[in-house]
């Protein structure tokens, strides 16, 4: 059977031990690009003077919302001082501190702020307006319509700037790229809640119509999600009908055999949506249905994982999720020492079941593409009153059930390119899909939104380790096929994201 492009692009940018020493190249540090980018000319909108804010006027609550949400999304928490300049952190954590994404905001115009287009400028929290032009209805339009478009009065667009990430890590960049994105879009969700935004996601949408629109130079800097922002502070009662969050694309089938260096664009190239098409009759065959959950053997041991929900209730409602943002860091190191299953148990009921928190107004039901093609493992090497081993994470079920009975701690050393996090992690979470399944249903498309939803899930349990006090940190760098013998699971099912948990050093 002939792969499509995202399969052989999987393929092809696969780490393995016997070829990863020719595909890696010294970094030239004078040539890293800006993760920064700068207008010249437009009209600026300062936010910082909103986020300590006393004024109770309708328009300064309204000000202080907006400058609240953009920091919790992407706003700058801390600063490290390095040999050259200093190095920023973001509320959203990026591989290898590259910040990939950048966030346009679209206003339809309102009293704030008038039609046009803005750029949330990172570095000195502020928006800058630097077109006036109202293009609502262009963005409308290559959304096919999407229904949130007729209720918000705000869009953000989120876009990926392919050479910070690439300068590194070559064409395996788009993986990274997405699952960064991914962190963003799960900020974005809780960021919304706290402030009283509504985030629909939106990943169906003409390409090329979305990057005119925002005067970008397609090669270098492309849109990858649009975000309509629902006021639901000023229209509690108002009701989005449902839409798909994704749409396919084509399944490609035929390619040129491509050098290294040049799969990332391509790849980029071969998701895009190219033309308005007939949306099908019925969208509701688009939507995920969930599945039975895997791995059910009658006699495997079987674990629940129910239990209290996180309460991020501090001195304020959602006071400690906006504390467990601020200060989310990557662990880099971890002591070995365990953590315990009631630890566990919280870290996935606050990333799989946002029903049980509707009750501390954060967002039961929020956007993802199709959690139902994700598929959860964990690797346990050391959590208190849970056996080591393997085990698959059946979310319908609430249930951890184990596949495998050892401790593998040298084989994640190994797989996750040596890195100690990997040994020294008391559990270690494994996002994988069935690509080829996946690709059927969507199209090549799929490989984002495959790469978004598991960053998403990643970003809930960066968040819910931090509120634990727990280290945390991600990786997407691996022996791919090595993950797949560790967890005894097909070579088809692709293996996205990699969470280590563990008690920080």
């Amino acid at each position: 059977m002939v792969d499509s492009f995202a399969q052989h692009y999987h393929q092809r940018t696969k780490y393995d031990p016997e070829t990863i020493a020719s595909k890696s190249q010294g970094l030239d540090w004078s040539q890293q690009p800006s993760s920064y980018k700068e207008y010249k000319i437009g009209t600026n909108y300062d936010l910082k003077p909103y986020l300590k804010s006393t004024k109770q006027d309708p328009d300064s609550i309204w000000w202080q919302r907006l400058s609240l949400f953009l920091l919790c999304s992407y706003g700058l928490t801390a600063r490290i001082q390095t040999m050259g300049e200093p190095m920023y952190l973001r509320a959203a954590p990026s591989a290898g501190g590259l910040y990939p994404a950048e966030i346009y905001l679209v206003s339809r115009g309102n009293k704030f702020l008038p039609a046009g287009l803005y750029n949330y400028q990172v570095k000195d929290h502020t928006l800058i307006h630097f077109w006036a032009n109202d293009v609502w209805q262009n963005v409308q339009v290559a959304c096919f319509m999407h229904p949130a478009l007729m209720a918000a009065e705000l869009t953000l667009i989120t876009t990926a700037v392919f050479n910070r990430s690439a300068w590194r890590y070559q064409d395996r960049a788009y993986r990274r790229i997405f699952l960064d994105t991914g962190h963003l879009l799960g900020n974005i969700e809780l960021a919304g809640s706290m402030n009283g935004f509504r985030p629909y996601l939106i990943g169906g949408f003409v390409d090329r119509d979305i990057n005119e629109t925002l005067y970008l130079n397609a090669e270098q800097e492309a849109a990858v999600t649009v975000i309509p922002l629902v006021d639901i502070d000023a229209y509690p009662d108002l009701v989005v009908p449902a839409f798909p969050s994704g749409l396919p694309s084509r399944i490609n089938l035929e390619y040129p055999d491509l050098p290294d260096g040049r799969l990332l664009n391509y790849c980029h190239q071969m998701t895009e949506i190219t033309e308005f098409r007939q949306l099908p009759a019925n969208l509701a065959d688009l939507n995920p249905v969930q599945l039975d959950d895997k791995y059910n053997f009658p006699f495997c041991l079987k674990v629940s994982t129910k239990t209290a929900p996180i309460n991020w209730q501090d001195t304020l409602p959602l006071s400690g999720l906006e504390d467990a943002i601020l200060k989310r860091r990557s662990t880099r190191s971890f002591t070995g020492a365990g953590l315990t299953i009631e630890d566990l148990k919280a870290l996935l009921d606050f990333t799989y079941h946002p029903q049980h928190y509707v009750e501390q107004n954060l967002d039961p039901n929020p956007n993802y593409f199709d959690l139902s093609l994700i598929e959860t493992f964990v690797a346990v090497s050391g959590v208190e009153g849970l056996e080591e081993g393997c085990y698959y994470y059946a979310p319908r079920a609430q249930e951890l059930r184990q596949i495998r009975f050892k401790n593998f701690r040298q084989e994640l050393h190994y797989l996750c390119l040596g890195q100690e996090l990997g040994r020294d992690a008391g559990a270690v979470i494994f996002h994988t899909a069935d690509l080829q399944m996946a690709i059927q249903k969507y199209g090549d498309r799929v490989y984002r939104y495959l790469h978004l939803d598991a960053g998403h899930l990643g970003q809930r349990l960066n968040l819910a380790a931090m509120r634990l006090e727990l280290g945390v940190s991600g990786i997407a760098g691996f022996f791919d096929d090595r993950v797949n013998e560790v967890l005894g699971i097909p070579e088809g099912e692709a293996v996205l994201y990699i969470t280590t948990l563990g008690c920080p050093a």
